[in-house]
């Protein structure tokens, strides 16, 4: 695998007393940085959407915990802080408790940044492992369609779904990349396809409403996205338009994977029910790009994710292994109780 042409965005960079962060909202028209110097910075990039991604925001909120400990910060508050930045992605939570638990063990700031690290490092491990995996999976030839951003911006580095596909292409095993919009913040407009053309992998943008149309047409064979929460049962919280994208593929007769580090995955959440779905300001749909195209006066209802059943997955694919028509019982046996 070519990682120098396929994994050159870090878009989680430690600098030994800040955090400097690529600020993606603004992408693709401007590469900016914003400087994180305390947890109270941190938090708020990921509560706006600079830093997103599952595992992004774990790493970035150990990063925030490491501030807090090198200025003398109260840790509790510091933890309480980020773990309230966004509730639906169990990265988060999974970072600051294995964080927490350092803390408990009497780590100084030294050691707390050398966790920070190495949930870093391992994420970047893991998505690597899994891009193997899951490429593994799909026959030579196959076109493939992709939902939000899940690549180098979203995690350490290479990706979840995107990392798969990367794997695929530089397999030969993928030979068309479709990519849907991803509204209303457009991650796979303005992220994915960012990535995709800096790593030359020639991909198609599409509406989000061509999907279907797409699926029906034969151009793909695989449906590949990330997860935010993935529990005991298989069910997987991803980014809003997943779960009609994978009633359309069953229809369709096209395979569904998921991608996501086994940090994604809640053993202590029994089904999709019981994953809180996040609602954000219903002014970003109402608008795009900061310039509102909606009449005054409309109202919006603005779900940011939504709940995919087992059911409609033929395979989630973490770096433990592949759990392929993943149930109860097949979660159980990876991932413990």
């Amino acid at each position: 695998m070519d990682y120098d042409r396929y994994d050159r965005v870090r878009a989680v960079q430690w600098r030994g007393d800040h955090l400097r962060l690529l600020d993606q909202r603004l992408l693709p028209q401007e590469e900016r940085w914003i400087d994180c110097r305390d947890a109270a910075a941190v938090t708020q990039a990921i509560r706006d959407l600079a830093v997103r991604g599952a595992p992004a925001i774990g790493i970035a909120a150990a990063w925030g915990v490491v501030l807090a400990a090198q200025q003398g910060a109260p840790l509790d508050a510091a933890l309480a802080q980020l773990r309230a930045a966004r509730p639906t992605a169990v990265n988060l939570m999974w970072a600051l408790d294995r964080m927490k638990a350092r803390i408990a063990a009497g780590a100084d700031a030294p050691a707390l940044e050398r966790e920070a690290q190495a949930i870093q490092d391992e994420d970047l491990a893991a998505n690597r492992h899994m891009g193997e995996l899951g490429a593994a999976l799909i026959a030579s030839g196959s076109g493939v369609l992709t939902h939000c951003n899940t690549g180098s911006l979203a995690t350490a580095g290479f990706g979840t779904a995107l990392g798969v596909i990367r794997a695929g292409v530089a397999q030969g095993r993928i030979a068309n990349v479709f990519a849907g919009e991803t509204r209303p913040w457009q991650q796979g407009a303005r992220l994915t396809m960012y990535e995709l053309v800096r790593d030359g992998i020639p991909a198609r943008l599409i509406a989000d409403s061509a999907a279907a149309h797409l699926m029906k047409s034969g151009a793909v064979q695989w449906v590949i996205v990330g997860a935010d929460r993935i529990a005991a049962n298989g069910d997987t919280a991803n980014k809003i338009g997943t779960y009609q994208l994978a009633i359309a593929a069953k229809h369709h007769g096209v395979k569904f994977m998921v991608a996501a580090p086994s940090s994604t995955v809640d053993m202590a959440t029994a089904s999709g029910e019981a994953i809180e779905i996040e609602l954000r300001d219903p002014a970003e749909l109402l608008g795009i790009g900061g310039r509102r195209v909606v009449v005054e006066g409309a109202e919006a209802w603005n779900p940011v994710f939504d709940v995919t059943p087992a059911s409609l997955i033929d395979a989630i694919v973490t770096e433990r292994g592949v759990i392929e028509r993943p149930d109860e019982a097949s979660m159980r046996a990876l991932f413990g109780a």
